[in-house]
């Protein structure tokens, strides 16, 4: 078969699916991709690492376990699925409300991003890799990233818009984080993910009247690889306890707090996209923030307190401090400037009054091992 014929969602390894994707970029729009190269505090960055600390895991620790995951992963539940199908309804682009659709897209060119960021280091790590166990592993989350990226943007092309995922690999700017940040950042980003997309999944199958676009009918398949991928990582922590221990424990810490922190401010950019599905953004960060509390107990020995008194209204701090620095760069010119700095100001102590809040410690079960619940 040609490859440019088959579809991302059949496809077994990244690298084509990949292939798939870049010879489809000639549709692919300038304006979605710009905005996907943006690195801001509030956008998906590209990561890479130590890939020579990584290769050097030693899975023995966790072997059951482990086996366990890669045989589930490896079975691959979700092939062929990441793709339109009868249940993918027809959607009037024109007619949907003018900043429903700003929103709507923006969200959808925010979540290919991260999800072909993810794609990128996995990829990298599969490639560049000796250690039997780790490779394989990356290699099968590559391949389930790939095909979300690769969905994504078949939504985002019905809108007239989607990104160049083969100029994103080759020109966006890449952070680099210590294996260990890796893990805490890439743990809480699987994890919340699946958080996230229940959560709104679970709300549409209540009210399917607020489903205005067919791609949350695949949210629950999707939720899985969130899922799984996060079981990955909390596995890969689980192979040297020094990493959720000791002074780690502050990183730990903060890593949660600014993803939650950016989860809330991030969501609350988009009224209009949180109003025509019926969700409160408030409620639905802190139903995120409670699920993902739950599942992080499996690896992490705190948690944040979100019923802290204090939590809630310095998170609209926060909120509020972001749309000041907004409001400043629209500005522009020497007063947009200190609008903007005041505003940078007031996010960092907001942020500080975050971290400080005391955490809830609780004891780390001995198997990591878990199974979606929600």
């Amino acid at each position: 078969m040609n490859m440019q014929t088959k579809h991302t969602a059949d496809i077994t390894n990244a690298e084509e699916s990949l292939a798939v994707q870049q010879a489809q970029s000639k549709f692919d729009s300038q304006a979605a991709t710009d905005l996907a190269m943006q690195n801001t505090l509030l956008t998906p960055r590209f990561y890479t690492t130590d890939f020579d600390e990584l290769d050097a895991i030693d899975v023995s620790p966790v072997r059951a376990d482990w086996d366990q995951l890669i045989a589930e992963m490896e079975a691959d539940p979700n092939k062929g699925h990441f793709k339109k199908n009868a249940d993918w309804d027809t959607v009037d682009w024109d007619g949907m409300e003018p900043e429903l659709k700003k929103e709507f897209i923006d969200f959808l060119i925010s979540s290919c991003t991260a999800e072909f960021s993810g794609c990128v280091l996995y990829k990298e790590m599969k490639r560049r890799g000796s250690n039997a166990d780790i490779t394989k592993l990356f290699q099968l989350m590559a391949r389930d990233e790939a095909r979300h990226a690769g969905f994504i943007n078949d939504a985002l092309r019905e809108a007239g818009v989607a990104v160049n995922l083969g100029f994103l690999t080759q020109k966006k700017k890449y952070t680099y984080f210590r294996p260990k940040f890796i893990y805490y950042a890439t743990y809480l980003s699987e994890k919340i993910g699946y958080a996230r997309y229940i959560t709104i999944f679970r709300h549409l199958e209540a009210h399917p009247e607020h489903r205005f676009h067919p791609i949350f009918k695949w949210f629950e398949e999707w939720c899985g690889d969130e899922f799984r991928h996060g079981e990955a990582f909390a596995l890969l922590m689980k192979t040297d306890p020094k990493l959720t221990a000791g002074k780690n424990v502050l990183w730990i810490k903060f890593f949660l707090t600014a993803v939650y922190a950016t989860m809330y401010v991030r969501d609350h950019q988009r009224p209009a996209f949180h109003k025509a599905l019926g969700v409160d953004p408030d409620w639905y960060a802190h139903e995120v923030f409670t699920k993902t509390s739950k599942l992080t107990e499996q690896i992490f020995p705190i948690t944040l307190d979100i019923e802290h008194p204090r939590w809630q209204p310095t998170l609209e701090a926060l909120q509020a401090a972001n749309v000041q620095i907004a409001a400043g760069k629209k500005a522009g010119g020497f007063g947009g400037k200190l609008t903007e700095l005041g505003g940078s100001l007031k996010a960092a102590l907001a942020f500080v009054k975050l971290y400080t809040i005391p955490t809830v410690k609780h004891r780390v079960p001995e198997s990591t091992r878990l199974e979606p619940a929600y």
